[in-house]
């Protein structure tokens, strides 16, 4: 998780309770959340406007429809045409197929 350890996490909260005190840390915590999802909620609006092609699917587009796309054949997690690694395991994906290149 971006080479950060367990003690830099640490120290990286005990600051944020320093500054901002726990009370309000579930409010901080909301906002980001919601804040988060306005922002990729603008962006998909921005890509159908200019009538741009959504590259990666919504995770409600992978529930929809599991059998459409093809799975990574490490993790059996559904894949993309157009994606070249597993989004859940990382394993580099042949273009155009399923299986991972071989070495």
């Amino acid at each position: 998780m971006f080479g950060l350890g367990y003690q830099e996490l640490l120290v990286i909260l005990v600051i944020v309770l320093i500054l901002f005190g726990a009370n309000r840390l579930p409010e901080l915590a909301r906002s980001l959340g919601s804040s988060m999802r306005e922002f990729k909620k603008g962006v998909d609006d921005g890509k159908r406007e200019n009538g741009g092609t959504r590259s990666e699917t919504s995770n409600e587009d992978m529930k929809a429809a599991p059998a459409v796309l093809p799975p990574c054949r490490v993790c059996q997690g559904p894949l993309a045409a157009d994606w070249r690694h597993c989004p859940h395991c990382g394993t580099p994906v042949a273009q155009g197929s399923t299986l991972p290149p071989t070495t």
